[in-house]
Protein backbone atom coordinates (compact mmCIF):
# COMPACT_ATOMS: atom_id res chain seq x y z
CA UNK A 1 0.00 0.00 0.00
CA UNK A 2 2.81 2.49 0.60
CA UNK A 3 4.57 1.66 -2.32
CA UNK A 4 1.50 2.37 -4.14
CA UNK A 5 1.01 5.74 -2.51
CA UNK A 6 4.29 7.16 -3.03
CA UNK A 7 4.19 5.78 -7.02
CA UNK A 8 0.43 8.16 -7.46
CA UNK A 9 2.69 10.95 -5.45
CA UNK A 10 5.51 10.66 -7.94
CA UNK A 11 3.16 10.80 -10.89
CA UNK A 12 0.85 13.30 -9.78
CA UNK A 13 4.20 15.58 -9.18
CA UNK A 14 5.21 14.80 -12.60
CA UNK A 15 1.46 15.30 -14.08
CA UNK A 16 1.94 18.44 -12.30
CA UNK A 17 5.48 19.42 -13.23
CA UNK A 18 5.00 18.89 -16.71
CA UNK A 19 1.76 20.21 -17.02
CA UNK A 20 2.98 24.15 -15.18
CA UNK A 21 6.04 23.57 -18.16
CA UNK A 22 3.23 23.32 -21.12
CA UNK A 23 1.29 26.16 -19.86
CA UNK A 24 4.66 28.32 -19.26
CA UNK A 25 5.97 27.63 -22.58
CA UNK A 26 2.21 27.95 -24.57
CA UNK A 27 2.03 31.40 -22.98
CA UNK A 28 6.08 32.06 -23.66
CA UNK A 29 5.60 30.86 -27.10
CA UNK A 30 2.63 33.63 -28.04
CA UNK A 31 4.30 36.74 -26.75
CA UNK A 32 7.57 36.03 -28.57
CA UNK A 33 5.47 35.04 -31.95
CA UNK A 34 3.77 38.32 -31.05
CA UNK A 35 6.35 40.08 -30.26
CA UNK A 36 8.22 38.83 -33.58
CA UNK A 37 5.36 39.38 -35.67
CA UNK A 38 4.86 43.31 -34.58
CA UNK A 39 8.72 43.98 -35.42
CA UNK A 40 8.77 42.41 -39.00
CA UNK A 41 5.26 42.61 -40.32
CA UNK A 42 4.58 45.88 -42.44
CA UNK A 43 7.34 47.97 -41.16
CA UNK A 44 10.29 47.63 -43.92
CA UNK A 45 11.29 50.22 -45.21
CA UNK A 46 12.03 49.92 -49.54
CA UNK A 47 15.57 48.82 -48.54
CA UNK A 48 14.09 45.77 -46.29
CA UNK A 49 15.34 47.45 -43.25
CA UNK A 50 13.07 46.85 -40.13
CA UNK A 51 12.49 50.20 -38.63
CA UNK A 52 10.54 49.05 -35.71
CA UNK A 53 13.14 45.88 -34.39
CA UNK A 54 15.60 48.75 -34.52
CA UNK A 55 16.45 51.80 -32.93
CA UNK A 56 17.80 54.64 -35.11
CA UNK A 57 21.25 53.74 -33.31
CA UNK A 58 20.93 50.07 -34.94
CA UNK A 59 20.15 48.64 -31.61
CA UNK A 60 17.46 46.17 -31.09
CA UNK A 61 13.96 47.43 -29.75
CA UNK A 62 13.72 47.04 -26.26
CA UNK A 63 9.74 46.40 -26.34
CA UNK A 64 9.08 44.89 -23.33
CA UNK A 65 11.68 47.09 -21.17
CA UNK A 66 9.85 47.34 -18.11
CA UNK A 67 9.14 43.62 -17.76
CA UNK A 68 12.82 43.10 -18.44
CA UNK A 69 14.04 45.13 -16.11
CA UNK A 70 12.09 43.16 -13.53
CA UNK A 71 12.95 40.22 -14.67
CA UNK A 72 16.80 40.84 -14.97
CA UNK A 73 17.00 42.46 -11.09
CA UNK A 74 15.07 38.57 -10.69
CA UNK A 75 17.60 37.26 -12.35
CA UNK A 76 20.38 39.29 -10.99
CA UNK A 77 19.57 38.33 -7.53
CA UNK A 78 19.64 34.29 -8.45
CA UNK A 79 22.89 34.57 -9.57
CA UNK A 80 24.20 36.94 -6.54
CA UNK A 81 22.83 34.27 -4.01
CA UNK A 82 23.05 31.28 -6.28
CA UNK A 83 24.69 30.68 -9.12
CA UNK A 84 28.06 33.28 -7.90
CA UNK A 85 28.73 31.31 -4.45
CA UNK A 86 28.96 28.32 -7.04
CA UNK A 87 31.32 30.07 -9.12
CA UNK A 88 33.35 30.81 -6.43
CA UNK A 89 33.32 27.33 -4.70
CA UNK A 90 33.91 26.15 -8.33
CA UNK A 91 37.10 27.83 -9.20
CA UNK A 92 38.59 26.11 -5.65
CA UNK A 93 38.72 22.66 -7.47
CA UNK A 94 42.03 21.45 -9.58
CA UNK A 95 42.59 23.28 -12.46
CA UNK A 96 42.27 19.45 -14.39
CA UNK A 97 39.15 19.37 -13.01
CA UNK A 98 37.51 22.18 -14.28
CA UNK A 99 39.47 21.74 -17.45
CA UNK A 100 37.73 18.10 -17.59
CA UNK A 101 33.95 19.35 -16.31
CA UNK A 102 34.41 22.29 -19.06
CA UNK A 103 35.10 19.28 -21.59
CA UNK A 104 32.30 17.49 -20.81
CA UNK A 105 29.59 20.36 -21.31
CA UNK A 106 31.49 21.81 -24.56
CA UNK A 107 30.99 17.91 -25.83
CA UNK A 108 27.38 17.98 -25.02
CA UNK A 109 26.65 21.10 -26.86
CA UNK A 110 28.23 19.36 -30.30
CA UNK A 111 24.53 17.48 -30.46
CA UNK A 112 23.23 20.91 -30.74
CA UNK A 113 25.99 22.41 -33.29
CA UNK A 114 26.14 19.71 -35.64
CA UNK A 115 22.47 19.54 -37.19
CA UNK A 116 22.75 23.75 -37.41
CA UNK A 117 25.76 23.22 -39.42
CA UNK A 118 23.59 21.08 -41.67
CA UNK A 119 21.01 23.31 -41.35
CA UNK A 120 23.09 26.53 -42.50
CA UNK A 121 24.87 24.31 -45.52
CA UNK A 122 27.87 23.46 -43.91
CA UNK A 123 28.50 19.89 -44.37
CA UNK A 124 32.33 20.36 -44.13
CA UNK A 125 31.67 21.53 -40.82
CA UNK A 126 29.34 18.85 -39.21
CA UNK A 127 31.46 15.97 -40.74
CA UNK A 128 34.27 17.37 -39.07
CA UNK A 129 32.15 18.47 -35.94
CA UNK A 130 30.66 15.07 -35.84
CA UNK A 131 34.59 13.10 -35.90
CA UNK A 132 35.08 15.90 -32.89
CA UNK A 133 32.22 14.49 -31.00
CA UNK A 134 33.31 10.69 -31.98
CA UNK A 135 36.64 11.19 -30.78
CA UNK A 136 36.25 12.90 -27.52
CA UNK A 137 33.14 10.35 -26.83
CA UNK A 138 34.97 7.64 -26.81
CA UNK A 139 39.01 7.92 -26.74
CA UNK A 140 38.25 11.18 -24.56
CA UNK A 141 36.06 9.23 -22.08
CA UNK A 142 32.41 10.95 -22.78
CA UNK A 143 34.77 14.63 -23.60
CA UNK A 144 36.58 14.77 -20.60
CA UNK A 145 39.52 14.64 -22.41
CA UNK A 146 40.43 16.24 -25.72
CA UNK A 147 41.82 14.25 -27.92
CA UNK A 148 40.20 15.66 -31.14
CA UNK A 149 41.82 19.16 -30.86
CA UNK A 150 45.27 17.07 -30.74
CA UNK A 151 44.32 15.58 -34.06
CA UNK A 152 43.27 19.39 -35.83
CA UNK A 153 39.77 18.67 -34.81
CA UNK A 154 40.06 21.98 -32.87
CA UNK A 155 37.89 24.66 -35.60
CA UNK A 156 34.58 24.12 -33.14
CA UNK A 157 32.25 27.12 -32.91
CA UNK A 158 28.78 26.03 -31.14
CA UNK A 159 25.45 26.66 -33.27
CA UNK A 160 22.22 27.05 -32.17
CA UNK A 161 18.77 27.20 -33.89
CA UNK A 162 18.44 31.21 -33.32
CA UNK A 163 22.28 31.45 -35.08
CA UNK A 164 20.42 29.14 -38.09
CA UNK A 165 18.07 31.49 -38.46
CA UNK A 166 19.62 34.41 -38.29
CA UNK A 167 21.72 33.31 -41.14
CA UNK A 168 18.55 32.38 -42.78
CA UNK A 169 17.77 36.17 -42.83
CA UNK A 170 14.86 36.00 -39.88
CA UNK A 171 15.08 39.47 -38.07
CA UNK A 172 15.87 39.99 -34.50
CA UNK A 173 12.29 40.74 -33.40
CA UNK A 174 12.39 42.36 -29.86
CA UNK A 175 15.15 42.41 -27.25
CA UNK A 176 13.92 39.97 -24.34
CA UNK A 177 14.91 39.01 -21.21
CA UNK A 178 14.35 35.66 -19.52
CA UNK A 179 14.05 34.17 -16.47
CA UNK A 180 16.79 32.54 -15.03
CA UNK A 181 17.72 31.99 -18.62
CA UNK A 182 19.06 36.03 -19.57
CA UNK A 183 18.94 37.85 -22.66
CA UNK A 184 18.02 36.59 -25.53
CA UNK A 185 15.68 38.50 -28.57
CA UNK A 186 12.09 37.51 -30.19
CA UNK A 187 13.83 35.13 -32.80
CA UNK A 188 16.58 33.16 -30.51
CA UNK A 189 13.86 32.24 -27.60
CA UNK A 190 11.41 31.32 -29.99
CA UNK A 191 14.52 28.82 -31.92
CA UNK A 192 15.22 27.90 -28.21
CA UNK A 193 11.57 26.21 -28.38
CA UNK A 194 13.29 23.85 -31.16
CA UNK A 195 15.24 22.00 -28.55
CA UNK A 196 12.04 21.14 -26.71
CA UNK A 197 10.58 19.97 -29.70
CA UNK A 198 13.26 17.28 -30.98
CA UNK A 199 15.64 19.52 -32.14
CA UNK A 200 18.47 18.64 -29.42
CA UNK A 201 19.25 15.22 -28.84
CA UNK A 202 20.73 15.73 -25.66
CA UNK A 203 17.26 16.83 -24.46
CA UNK A 204 15.71 14.28 -25.95
CA UNK A 205 17.86 11.50 -24.63
CA UNK A 206 17.41 12.75 -20.93
CA UNK A 207 14.10 14.12 -20.46
CA UNK A 208 12.00 13.43 -23.36
CA UNK A 209 12.53 9.80 -23.56
CA UNK A 210 12.44 7.44 -20.48
CA UNK A 211 15.73 5.86 -20.60
CA UNK A 212 17.54 3.90 -18.14
CA UNK A 213 21.18 5.57 -18.56
CA UNK A 214 20.15 9.55 -18.10
CA UNK A 215 17.49 11.30 -16.94
CA UNK A 216 15.98 14.68 -16.18
CA UNK A 217 18.42 15.34 -14.09
CA UNK A 218 21.23 15.14 -16.05
CA UNK A 219 19.88 17.62 -18.14
CA UNK A 220 19.26 20.37 -15.93
CA UNK A 221 22.44 19.30 -13.64
CA UNK A 222 24.50 19.91 -17.30
CA UNK A 223 22.82 23.45 -18.42
CA UNK A 224 23.52 24.50 -14.77
CA UNK A 225 26.60 23.64 -14.84
CA UNK A 226 27.56 25.36 -18.00
CA UNK A 227 25.78 28.25 -16.26
CA UNK A 228 28.26 27.99 -13.62
CA UNK A 229 31.17 27.70 -15.52
CA UNK A 230 30.45 30.58 -18.11
CA UNK A 231 29.98 32.25 -14.60
CA UNK A 232 33.47 31.04 -12.95
CA UNK A 233 35.11 32.43 -16.36
CA UNK A 234 34.23 35.79 -16.16
CA UNK A 235 33.15 36.75 -12.97
CA UNK A 236 35.62 39.31 -12.67
CA UNK A 237 34.87 40.81 -16.08
CA UNK A 238 31.38 40.95 -14.73
CA UNK A 239 31.80 42.50 -11.37
CA UNK A 240 34.21 45.14 -13.72
CA UNK A 241 31.03 45.69 -15.36
CA UNK A 242 28.56 45.99 -13.24
CA UNK A 243 30.60 48.63 -11.15
CA UNK A 244 31.64 50.97 -14.00
CA UNK A 245 28.31 51.15 -16.08
CA UNK A 246 25.85 53.56 -15.01
CA UNK A 247 23.06 51.36 -16.66
CA UNK A 248 24.15 47.88 -15.88
CA UNK A 249 20.75 46.24 -17.77
CA UNK A 250 21.98 48.55 -21.05
CA UNK A 251 25.28 47.53 -20.77
CA UNK A 252 24.48 43.30 -20.50
CA UNK A 253 22.14 43.94 -23.46
CA UNK A 254 24.84 45.51 -25.62
CA UNK A 255 27.51 43.13 -25.16
CA UNK A 256 24.51 40.32 -25.34
CA UNK A 257 23.26 41.86 -28.52
CA UNK A 258 27.27 42.46 -30.17
CA UNK A 259 28.59 38.82 -28.99
CA UNK A 260 25.08 37.50 -30.53
CA UNK A 261 25.46 39.37 -34.10
CA UNK A 262 29.09 37.79 -34.22
CA UNK A 263 28.33 34.56 -33.47
CA UNK A 264 25.54 34.43 -36.81
CA UNK A 265 28.15 36.40 -38.37
CA UNK A 266 31.22 33.68 -37.35
CA UNK A 267 33.16 36.20 -36.70
CA UNK A 268 36.38 36.25 -34.81
CA UNK A 269 36.67 39.01 -32.99
CA UNK A 270 36.19 38.80 -29.26
CA UNK A 271 33.22 41.02 -27.67
CA UNK A 272 34.86 43.13 -25.18
CA UNK A 273 34.55 42.26 -21.26
CA UNK A 274 33.59 38.89 -21.96
CA UNK A 275 35.69 36.49 -24.04
CA UNK A 276 33.16 33.52 -23.46
CA UNK A 277 31.11 32.75 -26.66
CA UNK A 278 28.39 31.45 -24.61
CA UNK A 279 26.59 34.53 -23.44
CA UNK A 280 23.63 32.44 -23.86
CA UNK A 281 24.39 29.88 -21.95
CA UNK A 282 22.95 31.10 -18.16
CA UNK A 283 20.10 31.25 -21.01
CA UNK A 284 20.68 28.94 -23.11
CA UNK A 285 20.72 28.26 -26.92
Amino acid sequence: MGVFVIKYIKYRFTFIKDTIKINYMHRLLKILILSLFITTSSFADSDGTNELSKNNNGEVNDCFETINRGIFAFNEGIRKVVFEPLAKGYLYLPSPVRTGAGNVLNNITNVLTIPNNVLQGDFELAAKNTARFAVNTTIGILGIFDPASAIGLNDYDKEDYGQTLGRWGVGEGCYVVLPVLGPSTARDAIASLANFSGGDAWYNITVRNDTHHVSDFDYYFSRGATGVDFLAKNLGALDNLEKNSIDFYASVKSLYLQERRKQIANANEITETFNDSDWEEIETQ
